[in-house]
């Protein structure tokens, strides 16, 4: 069975069929919930942001010109609502007091040290400020390239590229005073 583009996709979603959102839905949906967790550090947040950026795109899907991805936009919007979620929340909590992050998949035993890394990393990336979060989450995570990090963000590839090595920086000091 063949599997429809996100365009097409999109074309039945705009006509009405609720399968083809469904199925847009379905195909992103673990993607931006991980997306979510690495934001937010819960995944009673990262529910809260990925249904937020679900609506945004069903209200929106009718703006979509299909000048890049579908996925860039898709996180474009995500990114927005993850800056509305800070302006709601409070974005610095101290590294102890961070949240132990969820798993979205039950932990086989052999993979508890890949899962205990994760949560430290995911820990000490909510100490970074948004905008150096957001280029890690993209670069990292979402495996994006600074052209598109750029055009997400509504910044130059050069201003990417120096938050992640700033990012990437402040997460190596940070990982190996805590976890020295």
């Amino acid at each position: 069975m063949f599997e429809k583009s996100d365009e097409q996709l999109i074309a039945s979603a705009l006509k009405g069929s609720k399968r083809a959102w469904l199925n847009l839905i379905k195909r992103y949906e673990s993607q931006v919930f991980n997306y979510g967790i690495r934001m937010t550090g819960t995944r009673e947040d990262a529910l809260d942001l990925m249904q937020e950026v679900f609506i945004s795109v069903f209200r929106n899907l009718s703006h979509y010109r299909g000048e890049g991805s579908f996925k860039g936009w898709l996180f474009k919007i995500a990114h927005y609502r993850c800056i509305e979620f800070y302006r709601r929340k409070k974005p610095n909590q101290a590294l102890e007091d961070s949240p132990e992050i969820e798993s979205a998949d039950p932990c086989l035993e052999s993979s508890m040290v890949t899962s205990q890394n994760a949560n430290q990393l995911v820990n000490a990336m909510q100490h970074l400020p948004l905008a150096q979060k957001a280029v890690i989450e993209l670069k990292f995570f979402g495996q994006f390239t600074f052209e598109e990090i750029a055009e997400q963000l509504g910044i130059s590839s050069n201003t990417a590229k120096s938050r992640m090595y700033s990012a990437l920086s402040k997460l190596k000091n940070l990982l190996e005073v805590e976890y020295a």
